[in-house]
């Protein structure tokens, strides 16, 4: 499995391409918190290194205790950058662009730390990042595809849930330790008891929850 993985990012090289980045996003579904997004770039792939990413898969295919492993060898073993699209971000531009944007931060800034443009970027999903004179090539189910876009997927994953969690110890009657702000029944009846914080993707919420005196600042 890893060998393919790493296989299909090196039959993604074209001629004049020196580095592969895979780019993938957490937090698009929630309604609550930032929107993440990573990028990840191997320098050298050798044995040792399929070894060690051997389990390597889809962040969503993956335990959490998992990831977490994987999460300290990729930061280790690869250039990377995480970068996060605020609430307002999300609010303002909506989540697709919100994410976008944040791909495009993070593959800047991993570009920079190459030191080179000759790369091509493989973005999960099929959009293409907006603005972003790049070569570049959206894979669908990347995650599960792409050694980096996993690679990628598992940062944001990771960066994403601890962010929440923290954000946990000062909101804990949303339960976002263990919901990570998806709306499970758990968390609208928290909505509804409480209102919502400043974390809340308002548009978000009364889209699926209709407008309501309970969608106020808690």
């Amino acid at each position: 499995m890893i060998e393919e993985l790493f296989e299909f990012d090196t039959e993604h090289k074209d001629d004049d391409t020196k580095y592969i980045i895979g780019t993938d996003e957490a937090g698009r579904g929630p309604g609550a918190g930032p929107v993440f997004a990573a990028a990840v770039a191997f320098k050298e792939i050798n044995q040792d290194l399929m070894i060690s990413l051997n389990s390597l898969n889809d962040s969503k295919k993956l335990s959490e205790k998992k990831r977490d492993e994987l999460y300290e060898i990729i930061v280790k073993s690869s250039v990377f950058s995480v970068k996060a699209g605020s609430v307002e971000d999300i609010e303002s531009k909506n989540i697709l662009n919100a994410s976008l944007d944040a791909m495009k931060e993070a593959c800047t800034d991993v570009m920079g730390q190459l030191n080179t443009s000759n790369v091509k970027i493989l973005v999960d999903g099929n959009k293409k990042i907006k603005n972003f004179s790049v070569n570049m090539e959206t894979i669908v189910k990347g995650d599960g595809k792409s050694a980096a876009i996993a690679a990628a997927s598992i940062l944001a994953k990771v960066t994403r849930d601890r962010f929440m969690c923290n954000l946990d110890k000062e909101y804990p009657q949303y339960g976002w330790a263990k919901n990570k702000g998806y709306l499970c029944r758990f968390h609208i009846n928290a909505i509804q008891n409480f209102g919502i914080t400043k974390w809340h993707r308002k548009k978000f919420l009364r889209n699926i929850l209709g407008e309501s005196k309970q969608l106020s600042l808690y």
